[in-house]
């Protein structure tokens, strides 16, 4: 194991959104924030439904039960938009 390895926890603390903003921090004390629009599911949600998440994949992801939206924390650290709709 590397020492970057031992200093990083990608995985999820907490959540929030904003009308135009995602926010989440991680374990390891980083935030991610991404522009809403990246989720349509999320941008389209009621504050509620944002609010209702938990964490998924060993906390690694975080799951929205009532839009049925899925995010990995290493898909946000890669600036991974959904995908857009055909």
């Amino acid at each position: 194991m590397s020492i970057l390895e031992r200093i990083t926890d990608e995985r999820v603390s907490d959540v929030r959104c904003t009308d135009d903003s995602l926010s989440v921090d991680l374990m390891d004390g980083r935030t991610i924030i991404v522009p809403l629009d990246w989720f349509p599911r999320l941008a389209a949600a009621t504050p509620a439904q944002r609010a209702n998440w938990r964490t998924s994949a060993g906390g690694y992801g975080i799951h929205w039960p009532d839009l049925d939206e899925d995010l990995s924390t290493a898909g946000l650290l890669r600036g991974t938009p959904a995908p857009k709709a055909a």
